[in-house]
């Protein structure tokens, strides 16, 4: 089954950090390019960053210099080092696979995890 599960979201200050996780199952993960997306309400789904199978990185301009972007392909786990949190960071989190292959083979354009809420309060 081929599944993207996030964690580590939750409530916290402004000025304060985060570190979320993306764990991948039933894809070849090392293969896969990965990124964060978010949606604060109202808005529309927005890039926060991406890193490719070899490990390029890319960020929106709005969390450069304080979101970093990781992956342990050994673990098949994406993450997001996310520090000094603005309370215009609150959205839902999304982890992304593009172009993926999954362990059975079948190819996948894109799969979406459920997301994870980070809340930053003022």
């Amino acid at each position: 089954q081929v599944q993207l599960v996030e964690s580590g979201g939750g409530l916290v200050q402004a000025g304060g950090s985060l570190r979320l996780s993306c764990a991948a199952s039933g894809i070849i993960f090392s293969r896969s390019t990965m990124a964060w997306y978010r949606q604060a309400p109202g808005k529309e789904r927005e890039l926060v960053a991406g890193i490719s199978s070899g490990g390029t990185t890319n960020y929106a301009d709005s969390v450069k210099g304080r979101f970093t972007i990781s992956r342990d392909n050994a673990k098949n786990t994406m993450y997001l080092q996310m520090n000094t949190l603005k309370p215009e960071d609150t959205a839902v989190y999304y982890c992304n696979a593009n172009n993926v292959v999954a362990t059975s083979g079948r190819g996948y354009l894109q799969v979406w995890g459920q997301g994870t809420l980070v809340t930053i309060s003022s």
